[in-house]
């Protein structure tokens, strides 16, 4: 792990927004995992700023979101596939066929979630993740279990994270499962950049880098990864000793 530390989360924004253009332009049909929550909006922000001021397109880049609500429509204004359009597809030329997420309304849903990971593999692989962690340091909706997970699967939501994430539902009930990416789909991908920001993080990501690596601090398996860049500003790296 390469730990990088800055006082604001807009500075981490620029910064790893330039890791991302810097992967379409020299990549320009990339394949990128993305997230969604208020974590990675500085990134996405920046994103569309040096799209905006540069001289590359997204047209050939594919997408894949680590996660979706079940039983929420689609055009939910919570649902995670309204998210990643209103906060970053809808201002970059990149292909509505190549944007990809697991569909939460599946009947099927083991099906569902074998077709996504068989796409990702047909695609070559991830070549960034970027990963926020939870305040019980879950990575996509990988909760504290027993044992690490593999392919994309259905879970059900922890108290903590539904109490974490109800505060924007103020319509639709706050969904109890979701789909998502597993560890094993996750830890696939060439470079992982995970980002943490606030006092709320701190412990999650103290548990993730000093820690042992066990999956009930799902986000420790990261230690076992060849390549991970962990953005942070001085909040969340507040409890670090090394």
């Amino acid at each position: 792990m390469i730990i990088k530390t800055f006082k604001t989360a807009e500075e981490i924004g620029v910064a790893v927004a330039e890791i991302f253009t810097k992967q379409v332009k020299n990549k320009p049909d990339s394949v990128l995992g993305l997230a969604t929550g208020a974590t990675p909006i500085p990134t996405y922000n920046n994103i569309i700023k040096n799209f905006n001021e540069g001289d590359f397109s997204f047209k050939a880049v594919k997408t894949y979101n680590l996660d979706e609500y079940c039983n929420l429509p689609k055009e939910d204004k919570n649902s995670y596939y309204t998210f990643m359009h209103k906060q970053l597809f809808d201002s970059l030329d990149i292909l509505e066929e190549n944007v990809h997420f697991l569909d939460g309304n599946a009947a099927d849903t083991e099906a569902e979630c074998k077709r996504y990971d068989d796409e990702i593999n047909a695609a070559g692989g991830i070549d960034i993740q970027l990963l926020g962690i939870g305040n019980n340091a879950h990575i996509g909706f990988n909760e504290p279990a027993d044992e690490f997970t593999n392919g994309s699967f259905k879970i059900t939501l922890t108290q903590s994270t539904i109490d974490a994430n109800k505060i924007y539902f103020d319509e639709n009930p706050m969904p109890t499962h979701a789909l998502t990416m597993g560890i094993k789909q996750i830890m696939s991908a060439k470079q992982i950049i995970l980002i943490a920001t606030g006092p709320k993080k701190a412990e999650a990501i103290k548990n993730m880098i000093e820690g042992p690596v066990t999956p009930q601090v799902p986000a420790s398996i990261l230690q076992e990864h060849d390549d991970v860049l962990i953005f942070l500003d001085e909040d969340a790296a507040s409890l670090l000793t090394k």
